[in-house]
């Protein structure tokens, strides 16, 4: 959590007091994108190329983990496998949406699973925008900064 230094404890010496989420991602220097797959070379891969194109980036491997990341960081972009252990990808992204703090972030899927109607379903759960795996790094990036652009 970021902390910013106003208060003063009982001693005098500076108490941190917890920012507020919007207090956050002001302070962010980057546009931070959470990646969120079970498959951590996945992760990996797509994290590095990521924060290579100037993002900062945070991750999760399954799906209650996502949901409390992104709760917790309001990341700006999120980008989702919808196979993931605990909670799959397409709960997390209908909890992702329902709820009021959390509804405005875009979501990407991000699936080795694609078959005829999914990008459609997926559209449905919430999803922002749908890209199948293999998926180049680049493509990935183009579609974040495509979703940026837009808010």
């Amino acid at each position: 959590m970021f902390f910013h230094m106003t208060s003063q404890t009982s001693h005098g010496g500076p108490r941190p007091i917890p920012q507020s989420q919007q207090e956050q991602k002001e302070e962010r220097k980057n546009r931070l994108v959470l990646v969120v797959d079970d498959f951590e070379d996945n992760r990996t891969m797509y994290a590095m190329y990521l924060t290579y194109s100037g993002y900062d980036v945070l991750e999760a491997g399954d799906g209650r983990e996502a949901v409390e990341m992104a709760s917790a960081k309001m990341p700006d972009v999120i980008v989702m496998d919808l196979t993931l252990p605990v909670m799959d990808g397409w709960e997390a992204t209908r909890r992702l949406k329902a709820d009021e703090r959390t509804r405005h972030i875009p979501i990407i899927v991000l699936t080795g699973h694609a078959v005829a109607g999914q990008a459609r379903d997926a559209r449905n759960a919430g999803c922002d925008a749908f890209l199948a795996k293999p998926c180049l790094p680049e493509m990935l990036v183009e579609k974040v900064q495509e979703l940026l652009q837009r808010q």
